[in-house]
């Protein structure tokens, strides 16, 4: 489902957001090229009320720029939706497509970074201008209780908008941090293409993140 109170929608940029100079050039090759893909912002998927908040990098060019769901339509997307429903984080069976009636429960996917960038690589000039969006879509979640970060740039563009200290919170996989609002942020390898054909991430070091998270909420 997509997010629709206020404060949630107040925090995504808009279709067309000119911020990213070159973010917004090749917006408008994609949409030149692939007129009936999404081709703008990915905006967060989840539930409102979620206590748990996942950050990935960026959209996919096959993915959430198609799509316009992120990790939706791209390698990723099995091992993180199929992971999510293990855990009893969503409803429906995903098919890598955003009709494909997959809702969460309890969580939501939220972007570091919102527009497709070249190479899947955005610059740290491009984060950071991205962060003024990460940051209020964070803030409106009134439940939230533990941050999975995907990767380090996801890792750093989390910390940096929770209020924590890079230097003092390095990533690692499996690594966990607080921050000074006192939410937990856990890293996790990105399940990227190339991380799982690589064994960087597998299956069961991925459910391990999520199963700490879980650990996490109920403690308190």
């Amino acid at each position: 489902m997509r997010v629709e109170t206020p404060d949630l929608v107040a925090a995504e940029p808009s279709p067309d957001c000119p911020l990213c100079p070159r973010l917004a050039a090749l917006r408008a090759e994609q949409r030149a090229l692939h007129p009936d893909w999404f081709n703008a912002p990915v905006p967060s998927f989840g539930d409102p009320e979620a206590w748990l908040a996942i950050v990935g990098l960026a959209p996919g060019m096959q993915g959430a720029n198609r799509t316009g769901r992120p990790f939706t339509g791209d390698f990723s997307g099995p091992l993180l939706y199929g992971t999510l429903a293990k855990f009893g984080l969503s409803e429906g069976t995903y098919a890598g497509t955003p009709d494909d009636g997959v809702t969460l429960k309890g969580a939501i996917i939220v972007s570091a970074v919102r527009c497709l960038p070249p190479q899947n690589k955005p610059t740290p000039e491009e984060i950071r201008t991205c962060r003024q969006f990460l940051e209020p879509a964070l803030d409106a979640l009134p439940n939230l209780k533990v941050v999975v970060t995907l990767g380090q740039i996801a890792h750093q563009s989390a910390v940096k908008a929770l209020g924590g200290k890079l230097p003092k919170m390095p990533f690692a996989h499996l690594a966990e941090h607080r921050v000074p609002s006192g939410i937990r942020l856990i890293d996790s390898y990105h399940p990227s293409r190339y991380n799982q054909n690589t064994g960087v991430i597998t299956a069961p070091l991925f459910e391990t993140v999520f199963e700490r998270a879980l650990a996490l909420r109920q403690a308190g």
